[in-house]
């Protein structure tokens, strides 16, 4: 398992965001590190990204500690290629890490995984697909397409800082003991709200948004 990429983005003037300022820093470049990562902050307060250099405009929704970094595996980059027709480069779905040989959608809420030497990152949830994103794709439809593949890559936040760069090894350091992953916390908190009490055994691993959202379902519906 490996770093494949790491990829940064600039803020840029797009017709296709729905934030005020009609900027985003989504599509992600591939950069030459070594690059810092740290925790950046409360969203909306603290520094948008926890990797230096990363511009996250929105953030509202975006950034802050529970979404300091996304991880997406390239061989589900190399799965919508096929599907596409088209190629698509790291970074292309705004992620900033590029991973090879790591189940990304698949990783507990809670796994941690050591970066390079120093550099451990905590999973906290799924990326749910936005306005911004289909237009970044271009395609019709994308959102729901997205959402009914399933694999929609996850949000870490940094536990211990450091500098990582392409190539780095990742290692899987911990494991929780509850069964939720990033996957089945996607089809909760989108396709399958039924579920979406479950995913409270993750406990303090959950991003507080995706906590408030279950925390509510439960107590109106139960499970």
């Amino acid at each position: 398992m490996k770093l494949l990429s790491l990829n940064a983005g600039r803020s840029t003037p797009v017709p296709y965001t729905d934030h005020a300022s009609g900027r985003t820093g989504i599509d992600k470049l591939p950069v030459d590190g070594p690059v810092r990562v740290a925790a950046p902050g409360r969203q909306g307060v603290g520094g948008p990204s926890g990797i230096a250099g990363d511009a996250v405009c929105d953030q509202r929704v975006h950034g802050g500690d529970d979404q300091a970094v996304y991880a997406f595996a390239r061989e589900d980059l190399d799965g919508w290629e096929r599907q596409l027709g088209r190629s698509l480069r790291n970074g292309a779905f705004g992620e900033n890490l590029t991973t090879s040989g790591l189940d990304v959608s698949g990783a507990l809420i809670g796994e941690r995984w050591r970066i390079g030497a120093d550099v451990v990152l905590e999973v906290t949830s799924a990326r749910i697909p936005c306005n911004t994103f289909a237009g970044q794709t271009g395609e019709k439809g994308w959102v729901k397409r997205f959402t009914l593949e399933g694999a929609p890559g996850a949000y870490l936040r940094v536990i211990e800082p450091g500098e990582i760069t392409a190539g780095d090894p990742i290692e899987i350091v911990h494991r929780p003991d509850h069964d939720i992953t990033v996957a089945f916390l996607f089809r909760a908190a989108t396709v399958d709200k039924t579920q979406l009490g479950r995913v409270l055994v993750a406990g303090d691993a959950l991003s507080a948004q995706m906590r408030e959202s279950a925390e509510k379902y439960k107590a109106k519906y139960g499970g």
